[in-house]
């Protein structure tokens, strides 16, 4: 019997979730694409790993070999 209350409830935060928009910080988002665009530098991917992966190592020394 309290599945009516339970969808009514999930519905409500679906609800509240699909409407949320949060004040955005036009400004300091301006100032941060600015920085970016005009540093001039490459894309570096910070999360890209120090170590070559296994394929890459087994690539290079089909290369040379």
């Amino acid at each position: 019997m309290g599945r009516g209350r339970q969808k009514a409830k999930h519905t409500k935060v679906a609800r509240e979730l699909k409407y949320f928009s949060p004040d955005t910080n036009y400004g300091a988002l301006e100032k941060e694409l600015a920085t970016k665009s005009d540093s001039g530098d490459e894309y570096v991917d910070k999360w890209a790993d120090d170590i070559d992966d296994e394929y890459d190592v087994d690539h290079d020394q089909n290369k040379t070999a």
